[in-house]
């Protein structure tokens, strides 16, 4: 199967869900075009009232569209978009790629995996239990999966679409497994 967008969204507000778009600009450096994470330094309220000068490692969010069927088994209706993603994939395991694997999207853009999205208390909001059945646990409860997709940077800015195809280009050398950020 070959990987491709299923969806892309943005919001000028640090609304929790995203409408969906035709098209979405990707800026090298900073992020979405028009999107409220859009920037140098982080943009997300919780991490900017830590610090607010910190690098911005979620300028833009992605999301495997196969977790809204495995949400759907568990009784939530989720589509592109709900959960404030920029973009929706299909075909790809984002959440086991390493470190630093840059993603093509579409003819130009390119984005560098930083790290994985952990999930919220306004996921709850959104859908109430929505939150425990995005997260993998052990035995022993302990989370050992957190399934709501992961954050990049923009290495090379362009357009991206629903339809466009995902290329996925590896790190050199040790692959370093994704962490939140």
């Amino acid at each position: 199967m070959t990987a491709t967008i299923v969806a892309v969204c943005r919001s000028r507000s640090h609304s929790f869900s995203k409408p969906n778009e035709l098209t979405i600009r990707l800026v090298a450096g900073l992020g979405v075009e028009g999107d409220a994470h859009m920037g140098e330094t982080v943009k997300h309220r919780h991490q900017v009232a830590k610090n607010p000068r910190a690098p911005n490692l979620r300028q833009v969010h992605l999301i495997h569209e196969e977790l809204f069927a495995e949400l759907a088994g568990a009784g939530f209706s989720v589509g592109p978009g709900d959960l404030g993603e920029n973009v929706t994939t299909r075909g790809i395991d984002l959440l086991n790629l390493p470190r630093g694997t840059r993603l093509r999207l579409g003819a130009d853009a390119v984005v560098e995996v930083t790290g994985l999205r952990n999930p919220c208390v306004q996921i709850d909001r959104f859908r109430a239990g929505l939150k425990e059945a995005t997260l993998g646990r052990d035995a022993t409860g302990a989370v050992v999966l957190r399934k709501t997709g992961v954050m990049a940077i923009v290495i090379a800015g362009g357009d991206a679409r629903a339809g466009d195809a995902i290329a996925v280009e590896l790190p050199p050398g040790e692959r370093l497994p994704l962490e939140v950020v």
